[in-house]
This record gives structure tokens, C-alpha cells and sequence, in this order.
């Protein structure tokens, strides 16, 4: 989700919500926000504080200092602001949660594109290896063709699956390793849809026996 889903006052109002919650200091608040939109908008702090010290001036928040850490609070009066504004409030948060399942739909996507390629090479290893096979002169007795075939296919899809968990792997540790949140709803998700192409390999896997 870009900036640009908080329109002219909204991230202002998103600040009241979160300081709402809690009082928070400022990385506490850019976190939040980050958790808040599935980790795609990360605010820099030159964008969150000088909106901080604006709410300040306006009476709506406070700030104390404790040690080297500024703790921000709400105040009544942005409390008020806030119960006067909680249609606002719940657009900017339905705009959110849509940003959410955005990452949930493209994460199920990849994994349903991948599993899609997998199926097809092996609709295309089948049938070569039927081709090789039905082509090939006859060897000597008791030498297996099909189970040499089996073995250098499971080679292939060993490689193609250790691939696949490598890439989703690093992609996730470079997400989280960046500051990006990871909800539930994307592990969960992620999860159905491994398990959905497992089925679906298993399915493959017992056409093919029946032929």
C-alpha cells in the first residue's frame, strides 16, 4: 500500500486512533503503522513527527520525555476529535484491511502459479519419458527403464520443490528482516494454499498410476 492511501488528514487522524490505543513513542508509531498495513507503507520519521508536533500545537496529543525516549499521549480534546471523526476513522481502516488481503490474494497467486508450472513440466516429463521410452531399444533382461525414469524424475521434482521453499523462504526472511509485518492471515493463507497444491500433486500422481 502506497502513502497515498492516507489522503490530506488521514494519516493525522490514524495518529489520534493509534495513540488512542496507547501511548506510544515515535518508532513505537512507525511500527504500528507498518504493522497496520500488512508491512507495504513503512513512514520515515521526517513524516511522522513533524505531523506529531503539528497535533501537539493543536492540543490533541502531549509529549514527556523520559530519558532519551518521548512518549506521546492523547489528549481529551483529541479524544474528542477523534468520537467526531469515527466515520473517517472506519474508512481509513477498511482501506487497510483491503491492503491485507492484497498481500494474502498475491501470496496465494505465487504459490498457485508455481504449483501450476509444476504440474505442467510434469504433464511434459510424462510425456517424453513415454516417448523415450517407446522409442528406446529393448535392454537387456532385467533392466527397469521405469524405475530409472522414476528416479530421475523425483531427482527433478526434489530440485524444483527445495527451489520453490528456498525462494518463498528468503522472500519472507527479507520481508521480515526489512521491518515488514507479516499477518496471520497471510501465513494462514500461505498455508492453505501449500496444502492445496500438495493435493493437487497427490491427485496428479494417482491419475497417472490409473493410466
Amino acid at each position: 500500500m502506497s502513502p497515498a492511501v492516507f489522503s490530506h488528514g488521514d494519516l493525522r487522524l490514524y495518529l489520534l486512533s493509534l495513540l488512542a490505543e496507547a501511548p506510544q513513542h515515535g518508532y513505537g508509531i512507525i511500527q504500528a503503522l507498518t504493522d497496520r498495513t500488512g508491512g507495504t507503507y513503512t513512514p520515515s520519521a521526517g513524516t511522522i513527527y513533524p505531523r506529531l508536533a503539528k497535533l501537539e500545537e493543536e492540543g490533541l496529543v502531549t509529549k514527556t520525555v523520559d530519558g532519551r525516549t518521548t512518549i506521546y499521549a492523547i489528549t481529551d480534546a483529541g479524544r474528542a476529535e477523534l468520537a467526531s471523526r469515527s466515520d473517517d476513522l472506519a474508512g481509513i481502516e477498511d482501506g487497510l484491511a483491503d491492503s491485507v488481503r492484497l498481500i494474502a490474494n498475491e501470496v496465494r497467486q505465487s504459490v498457485q502459479e508455481a504449483m501450476k508450472s509444476l504440474r505442467a513440466d510434469l504433464a511434459a516429463a510424462e510425456q517424453q519419458d513415454r516417448k523415450a521410452a517407446k522409442n528406446t531399444p529393448p535392454r537387456a533382461p532385467g533392466y527397469d527403464d521405469e524405475r530409472v525414469i522414476a528416479r530421475e524424475n523425483l531427482q527433478r521434482a526434489d530440485a524444483s520443490i527445495n527451489a520453490f521453499r528456498a525462494r518463498v523462504r528468503s522472500d519472507l526472511r527479507t520481508h521480515v528482516a526489512r521491518g515488514g509485518a507479516l499477518p496471520t492471515t497471510v501465513v494462514s493463507d500461505l498455508e492453505s494454499a501449500m496444502d492445496a497444491a500438495a493435493k493437487a500433486v497427490t491427485s496428479a500422481l494417482a491419475t497417472s498410476a490409473d493410466r
